[in-house]
């Protein structure tokens, strides 16, 4: 056995199981949700996770998956290419460890989003990430998500 990093390229929620493509490339690596080192709900398309490969029955199998990072979803509201014809950035974040339920300061809120929106959106107007920030941060605030506001 040997740990791989790869990304969740199919997942079917209801039958428990899907693909991930190896970062190193070659054959795409099944994955069945009782391999999960982590709360199945967090796992969807485009995560990306470390697993050890096995032999399965038909090839290469994953094992002792944990989650790296998780693609941010984009808001339906939102198209998926502006009308400047740009495709909108895909934001992915680091798994911070915290699982539902969990919550964080607003000074972490803050300076996540903060990165969360230089690394994603690099166009952004200084005032724009201030707004946005604020909005988020007020959010999450009034759903008892942070501890302790900024």
């Amino acid at each position: 056995m040997r740990v791989v990093q790869g990304r969740v390229i199919r997942y079917d929620e209801v039958r428990g199981y899907g693909f991930v493509a190896p970062d190193e490339g070659g054959d795409d690596v099944f994955l069945h949700v009782n391999d999960l080192e982590f709360d199945k709900r967090r796992l969807v398309v485009g995560a990306v996770v470390e697993f050890d490969t096995e032999d399965g029955d038909r090839g290469p199998k994953a094992s002792q998956v944990t989650l790296v990072s998780t693609p941010v979803a984009q808001s339906q509201a939102a198209p998926a290419t502006p009308a400047n014809g740009t495709p909108a950035p895909t934001i992915v974040l680091p798994d911070t460890g915290a699982d539902d339920g969990d919550s964080v300061t607003g000074r972490q809120l803050t300076a996540e989003v903060t990165e969360m929106l230089l690394a994603g959106v690099p166009t952004l107007t200084a005032e724009q990430v201030v707004l946005t920030r604020q909005a988020v941060v007020a959010l999450a605030t009034a759903h008892g998500w942070v501890s302790d506001p900024a």
